[in-house]
Formats: structure tokens, C-alpha cells, sequence
């Protein structure tokens, strides 16, 4: 079995800290001392926007980090092309700290290596479709044929096709959004950030939007940080899953991973209503290097547990073997898919939330 290299690292925040208020250098001594982000406001009106966040985000993944309003999230992205800068810490985009970087070299790195897409569209209104979404290579000099040829052709392949001439008020949300999406990808920025994305859209439109986007990953393998605060819709885009709370990371890692070994009460909380049989796969309950003996039926090892019931027939007997690129890797028996079926819950010292790495 040949094993899988991990992802490397595009971006990596470190000890990132962000401290709004008159002296935020002067209140980064009671955080470090363990000051929370209610006492910080109360007793030195200050607000503890990020608290010592280290995250590695993998190369040509989707990164999806999710918090309740308030949790920093925003604030987060805000830090990977400075937008705002941060109180402490460093901010490393392949491997370099671009908190070291001059005011030119920022410039390109907003440019050329990462673009980002708005929840709320930002289109200039008084453009058409085919200039909103050449703007990118506008700014950078671009001559008008060639960045019409490369918008035209991400306006096509967002499905916008005719609609070059279009302004924005002439357009559905939905397809504005769509504009964003191409004016991101003319860039041809290796990361692209995208913050509450889909969040101003309609449910069904909304699902579109997040099926194009894994269509386009599937082809395109760009570094994707990608802001939200509904689970559902990180569940279904995230390989890497960061759920913040108050400013400081609660648990971080694959999505499946967090599904099964909840980190405390509070990440428990957030996956209490999810449909685990929708949403969990084969590969995570299975069990490896385990008896094959009799099994005859195979299922694969990113089905979903719902797939499975279907598959059983409602036989609460029947065991599978599990298939992964024509490999068999391990076994799947219906009584470890029910007890996947029940929430973990967290041990008492666990309960309460607490930063992690």
C-alpha cells in the first residue's frame, strides 16, 4: 500500500493575536496572563479579537473556517492578505512572512496570489459583467483583448454565457455571485479567499453555487480558505474544518475526524443536529486490518452511511467489505454504523471550550 504524502502548507498563521482598542500592545500582557475576551472588555475596554491561532492551511485544499457571529472569523481572513494586521504574530505565505513585505510586494501578493470573493458581491455597478470580471488583469496592465479573452472565458465556465453585456443591477443574486466567482478566478491567484461567500443567497441557489465551487476545486486544486457559519455548508466543502469560538480555535481538523471525536461540549453542540447517516462516510467507521472471512458485498469507502442502509436492505446482520481505488481496506459491519450513529459525548473534563493548536 503505497502511503499518501499530506498536503504542504501554503499558509501558516502562528501565534496570531488581534486586540482591538487604543493599546493593544498594552492589552496583549493580560491575554498572555489568561485574561478572557468578556474580561478584557470589561475591565480594560479592549476587545480580544484572535487569541494565539495557529493554523496550517494545506495547498490546494478547501480550508473552511466556521464560528457563531462574533467568533473572529472574519477577523481571520481579514489577516491573510492584511487587510488588517495583526496585534502578534506571523502570517507565512509560502513560507515567507509577508508582515516583513513592503508596501510593492503586498501589492502583488493582493494581486497575483490570492483573490477573494465577497458576501456581499462588491461589483462597480456602472461596469458590465465582461469589465467586473476582467478587473483583476485591468489593474495589473493587462491589454483590454487579452483580459476580455480570459474573463470571457471563466464567465463561461460559471455559467454565464451572454451575459458579458449585463450590468450588475440587470442580474439575479445568484448570478452576481457568479461574477464574483469569475472576476476571483481571471485572476488566476493560486489562493482565493472567500469570506461568507454564499451566505447572501437563496438556499437553492446557494447549493449551485457550492456544487460549482467543487466542480472548479475538483479541476483546479486551488488553496481555498473559505468563511461560513453554517455547518452544513462546511461539512460539504471543507478537506480541513477550524471552528472558532470568542477569538481562539476549539477544535480543528478533517471534518469526519471532528464528526466522530467531538472536542468538547461546545463543538458537540454545533454537530447535534446534523444528519450523521448524510454526512459521514464509510472510511470513518470501518474497521481495518479486520476478518474478511464470508463477506462477500463491498461498498466504498467514501459512501455515506446512508448509502449503506440503503445497500442493506434494512438487514442490521450484514457486514461489507470496504473498497478504495479497486483496494480493499477494510471491513464494515451494521452494528459499528448504528453506534456511528449515536453523538459522542465529551468526558467531563473536556466540557469546557479552551483554545487549541
Amino acid at each position: 500500500m503505497t502511503e499518501q504524502k499530506s498536503p504542504e502548507t501554503r499558509v501558516a498563521l502562528k501565534h496570531l493575536y488581534k486586540i482591538f482598542g487604543d493599546d493593544p500592545e498594552g492589552a496583549m500582557e493580560h491575554v498572555t496572563q489568561g485574561l478572557s475576551k468578556p474580561e478584557l472588555l470589561d475591565q480594560h475596554n479592549h476587545v480580544l479579537g484572535l487569541s494565539d491561532i495557529n493554523i496550517d492551511i494545506p495547498d490546494g485544499k478547501i480550508t473552511v473556517i466556521m464560528g457563531l457571529s462574533g467568533s473572529g472569523k472574519s477577523t481571520l481572513i481579514r489577516h491573510l492578505n492584511l487587510l488588517i494586521r495583526p496585534t502578534a504574530g506571523t502570517v507565512e505565505v509560502d513560507g515567507e512572512n509577508i508582515l516583513d513585505f513592503g508596501e510593492s510586494r503586498l501589492r502583488t501578493l493582493r494581486q497575483e496570489t490570492m483573490s477573494m470573493v465577497f458576501q456581499k458581491f462588491a461589483l462597480l455597478p456602472h461596469r458590465t459583467v465582461l469589465e467586473n470580471a476582467a478587473m483583476p488583469l485591468a489593474v495589473r496592465g493587462f491589454a483590454k483583448d487579452d483580459r476580455q479573452a480570459e474573463a470571457n472565458k471563466w464567465l463561461d465556465r460559471v455559467g454565464l454565457q451572454g451575459q458579458a453585456n449585463q450590468h450588475p443591477n440587470q442580474l439575479s443574486g445568484g448570478m452576481q455571485q457568479r461574477v464574483g466567482l469569475a472576476r476571483a478566478l481571471t485572476s488566476n491567484a493560486p489562493i482565493m479567499l472567500m469570506d461568507e461567500a454564499f451566505s447572501a443567497l437563496d438556499p437553492l441557489i446557494r447549493t449551485d453555487m457550492q456544487n460549482l465551487l467543487l466542480e472548479l476545486q475538483e479541476e483546479l486544486h486551488k488553496t481555498v480558505v473559505f468563511i461560513t457559519h453554517d455547518l452544513d455548508e462546511a461539512l460539504k466543502l471543507a478537506d480541513k474544518l477550524v471552528i472558532l469560538k470568542d477569538g481562539f480555535i476549539v477544535q480543528q481538523g478533517e471534518p469526519q475526524k471532528i464528526l466522530m471525536k467531538p472536542a468538547d461540549a461546545y463543538v458537540e453542540e454545533f454537530i447535534t443536529d446534523i444528519n450523521r447517516a448524510r454526512v459521514l462516510r464509510v472510511r470513518s467507521v470501518m474497521r481495518r486490518d479486520a476478518d474478511l472471512e464470508g463477506v462477500d458485498d463491498a461498498v466504498d469507502a467514501e459512501a455515506t452511511l446512508e448509502d449503506v442502509i440503503a445497500q442493506s436492505r434494512g438487514d442490521s446482520s450484514a457486514c461489507f467489505k470496504v473498497v478504495q481505488d479497486d483496494r480493499v481496506v477494510g471491513r464494515l459491519d451494521m452494528t459499528d454504523l448504528v453506534r456511528a450513529l449515536v453523538p459522542a459525548i465529551p468526558t467531563a473534563e473536556e466540557d469546557a471550550p479552551r483554545p487549541a493548536a
